[in-house]
């Protein structure tokens, strides 16, 4: 995986070799300015050549998926990957909980007071705060990334569940009925909605078919809440007997198929509804922006026979010859927040249940820092390393890569990298 580069005055330079950046830092030509993503400044060095590099973004609901490539003559050459893994659903649980809350407080000993909300009015491209935090942690690492490493332009894919105006402007008759979803970009959703594995033995890396689950010689529809993955074994000896009598033996396997058939498609919502948002504001960087459908990405990502990841998925985003350099760890980024101004803990039923410290900052260090805790008596003998989680006593625990170790004391960490909202691990290398 390259290592970013800054120089003197901390202008981004090209990323170098892990190779390469040992020997700069071995001769002190060099000190680590970040640890993740791994940043090195250059003490005798202002300005320099640069290459054509771009961001390319595959925006999930839960996982966004990142690429940092530079641009070649025959194709693009990985330089980073990443995934950032969002909390959007912990922002809904909060504002559900906020508005419990304020309910009750309009009602409990009080006259019936209607809620103020109802006579607001939402502006036009208003999202909720759930879609907003997926926004902004995307946009946070696109200017992160910018300070970091020479961004000529930026690729996003706009996405699987397109609308087909957007792709064919010229599209009418049957073809605008059946919609985007139709054919290729169709077997792409089925797949993420059934993980990839048969629906009714559950094999998974075996070719799939799309199934219906109830029959359309019975009168079953093509809508996708009626169409399922499975093998072809499955699918013959299934014929076309309604579901009920082909798993009768299996009622569980029925009851799962038929609950997620009806499961809601929430995440492809939050995506639909984001991503023209999350384009205008990637314009408004100043940068080119280059789109691409999801129909699009697998293509190339089959192509050039590229396994299935989200971070691999953003580098084939867009217009792609060629992909070489993509064997690098990914790097991922999982949202955690700034902490919360709530200091009374409560249980499952809102009675309190123990209180929270009332300052985040204890002997200099605050839950979210990346500390180097160094022992060298007792029983944890050691050196570690990772997200620290303070108490008020000063008795810490840290998060390293090989699990937690608690009860490590506040004299022997040293910040490496103070909170910044997000935590960070190293992914395994994807190869064929």
């Amino acid at each position: 995986m390259s290592v970013f580069v800054i120089d003197k005055r901390k202008k981004p330079l090209m990323p170098c070799s892990e190779k390469r950046a040992r020997q700069l830092l071995e001769r002190r030509r060099a000190v680590v300015h970040r640890l993740d993503p791994f940043t090195i400044r250059l003490k005798d060095r202002v300005g320099g050549d640069v290459q054509p590099v771009r961001i390319k973004l595959d925006p999930g609901s839960k996982v966004t998926g990142l690429a940092i490539v530079r641009e070649t003559d025959t194709g693009q050459h990985v330089l980073a990957l990443a995934e950032i893994t969002h909390r959007g659903h912990v922002v809904a649980r909060s504002m559900e909980s906020r508005s419990a809350s304020r309910r009750r407080r309009r009602t409990a000993n009080l006259r019936y007071r209607a809620p103020r909300f109802d006579n607001r009015r939402r502006p036009g491209g208003w999202l909720t705060p759930s879609m907003r935090s997926r926004i902004g942690n995307i946009l946070t690492w696109v200017a992160r990334l910018r300070r970091s490493v020479p961004v000529a332009a930026l690729s996003q894919e706009l996405v699987k569940f397109d609308l087909q105006k957007e792709q064919n402007p010229e599209i009418s008759g049957i073809a605008y009925q059946q919609g985007t979803l139709a054919g290729y970009e169709l077997r792409e959703s089925l797949l993420e909605k059934w993980q990839r594995t048969c629906a009714y033995c559950g094999k998974a890396d075996v070719p799939l078919q799309v199934e219906h689950i109830h029959p359309k010689s019975r009168g079953g529809s093509d809508r996708v809440s009626n169409l399922t993955l499975a093998c072809a074994p499955c699918n013959r000896r299934k014929g076309n007997r309604p579901v009920e009598d082909f798993l009768e033996s299996r009622p569980e396997v029925l009851e799962r198929i038929k609950r997620q058939a009806r499961a809601p498609l929430k995440d492809a919502t939050a995506v639909d509804a984001t991503r023209w948002e999350l384009l205008r504001r990637l314009k408004a960087t100043g940068l080119p922006v280059e789109t691409g459908s999801g129909g699009r990405t697998k293509w190339n990502r089959s192509r050039l026979d590229i396994p299935k990841a989200h971070s691999l998925d953003a580098a084939c985003v867009g217009d792609v010859e060629a992909v070489s350099g993509w064997q690098v760890p990914t790097l991922k980024i999982e949202a955690k927040g700034r902490g919360q101004y709530q200091r009374t803990n409560v249980n499952a039923h809102g009675f309190p249940n123990g209180h929270f410290m009332d300052r985040k900052m204890v002997r200099g260090f605050r839950t979210g820092d990346i500390v180097k805790a160094v022992v060298t008596t007792g029983k944890k003998i050691g050196t570690y390393l990772g997200r620290v989680a303070v108490r008020k006593t000063g008795d810490f625990k840290v998060k390293t890569a090989n699990g937690p170790v608690d009860h490590l004391s506040w004299k022997v960490c040293t910040v490496q990298q103070r909170a910044d909202g997000y935590a960070y691990s190293l992914g395994e290398t994807i190869v064929v």
